[in-house]
């Protein structure tokens, strides 16, 4: 083992990329949260923060060992190795580029953050935060971690492994790790708690589009730290990773649009920051294997493929709610296999045969298996132990009041909290209106005014048709 050498330059760059990576997992509640109906939205946001905390500790304590340990059998890393973190600079990641071990494994402590965040999408409106919590613990040590280290620790779909001896495979920051693994834990999650009530028959539109399009503009932002970063250093492939995650991700849009203008007749704010995702998710395992042309056919590509396939939960009758299924599934497909189709290095369009191709197809299938299967079974076991639903009363009143005690909007002056309580009147106070909160006017208006209207507050039943809806 080789002296570490540390390099400022390297390790800075890591750093901001790692703070970047973490910036995206508040970007996807945004994200979510504005896809959801307004009486949900803080527990949908809710779910992100606290993968936030359970994975960051259970990524401390033995995921990264259970990721980047010594390999066990090629399937996963020796979890006592790294306990707590603990290790020297000479066993980073990235210690030829001169970064640091704690530094390195923050980074790759973002990535597990936001594949699981990835998953809540799946569903929404519906599910118990406290089972979602330990869901998260679980997932990122049992199906996460041991898939990173097949993929990226020297395990069976590594560079290592047995499909190496037929072409490299490719997945330069995540294309199965994250989010092969994270769509089919979502559609996992779907078939096994079950579809939202009155999916299908009730209108369940995203209440707060600004908010979405606020989400969708933090996580490409993000985004540039998770492709970018993933170069190890501040080099020509960390510059190319940054400039074809932007063109893909441009063309993903325009490829969602065209769809939608073509089977819809019109183009939506909704499906422009889709298409940004989709974009992003299908570059993310290909950004430096691909030039900036290419780049642009495989966003093309998948921002098509994307805004198709999120029709399929209706077809199937399966309810992804915000269509991790369709966008990070089919995506991460999308950009993992065609890397044997464009890659400048061994791709079938530049000379390279079929033998990359099909390792990608292989090493996708494989992920596809290993998530699914080891999802599964932790979905199960929490269903009939702690259970995954919410009761239908709360689910139909809105998790945020029922579960949470609070309101994502006071439109009307109601109490935000449970634990607010109005003043007692006084001298200059004002009385409290039926909705809780105080009135602007004063308790006897002057002769011949009229009675201010009752303020309404778009998060109430009454009015539950304008702030729900299908998302697409």
């Amino acid at each position: 083992m080789e002296p570490f050498t540390l390099d400022t330059g390297a390790t800075a760059w890591i750093l901001v990329s790692a703070a970047l990576v973490l910036l995206m997992t508040p970007g996807l509640s945004l994200f979510y949260g504005g896809m959801v109906r307004a009486r949900t939205v803080l527990n949908m946001m809710l779910m992100s923060f606290t993968a936030m905390a359970v994975v960051a500790i259970a990524w401390t304590i033995g995921g990264y060992s259970i990721a980047f340990g010594t390999d066990v059998g090629g399937v996963l890393g020796n979890p006592l190795e790294h306990i707590g973190l603990a290790g020297t600079d000479e066993q980073s990641l990235l210690a030829e580029s001169g970064v640091p071990f704690l530094v390195a494994a923050g980074f790759q402590m973002t990535f597990a953050i936001i594949s699981t965040a990835l998953i809540s999408g799946a569903i929404a409106d519906r599910v118990k935060l406290g089972t979602w919590m330990v869901f998260a613990a679980v997932w990122v040590l049992v199906v996460y971690a041991p898939l990173a280290h097949m993929v990226w620790g020297g395990g069976l779909l590594s560079a290592d492994g047995p499909f190496a001896a037929l072409a490299e495979p490719v997945d330069f920051a995540g294309g199965t790790v994250v989010h092969i693994n994270a769509g089919v834990a979502g559609l996992v999650l779907a078939l096994v708690v079950g579809a939202r009530k009155g999916f299908g028959t009730d209108p369940m539109k995203p209440h707060n589009l600004p908010l979405v399009m606020l989400g969708a503009a933090l996580l490409w932002f993000g985004w540039f730290g998770f492709n970018a970063g993933s170069a190890g250093t501040a080099d020509a492939t960390a510059g190319l990773a940054w400039v074809n995650t932007t063109v893909a991700t441009a063309a993903a849009m325009l490829g969602w649009a065209l769809v939608e203008r073509l089977r819809d007749r019109h183009v939506t704010s909704l499906g422009a920051a889709s298409g940004v995702v989709a974009g992003l998710v299908a570059i993310t395992p290909a950004a430096a294997a691909l030039t900036p042309i290419t780049s642009i056919v495989l966003g093309l590509i998948a921002g098509a493929c994307c805004a198709l396939a999120v029709g399929l939960k209706h077809r199937f009758g399966f309810d992804d709610s915000l269509d991790v299924v369709g966008v990070h599934l089919v995506g991460g497909l999308v950009g993992t296999i065609l890397i044997g189709v464009l890659a400048a290095d061994g791709g079938l369009l530049f000379g390279g045969g079929v033998s990359l191709l099909v390792v990608q197809v292989l090493v996708a299938v494989s992920a596809i298996i290993v998530s699914g299967v080891l999802t599964t079974v932790i979905a199960l076991a929490l269903k009939y132990t702690m259970g995954w639903r919410v009761s239908e009363s709360d689910e139909r009143a809105g998790i945020d009041i029922a579960h949470h005690a609070e309101s994502g909007y006071d439109l009307a002056g109601a109490l935000a909290s449970r634990r607010e309580r109005p003043t007692p009147l006084g001298a200059g106070s004002f009385p409290v209106s039926p909705a809780g909160g105080s009135t602007s006017e004063p308790r006897n208006p002057a002769p011949g005014a009229e009675e201010p209207a009752a303020p309404t507050d778009p998060t109430a039943e009454d009015v539950r048709t304008v702030t729900t809806g299908e998302p697409r």
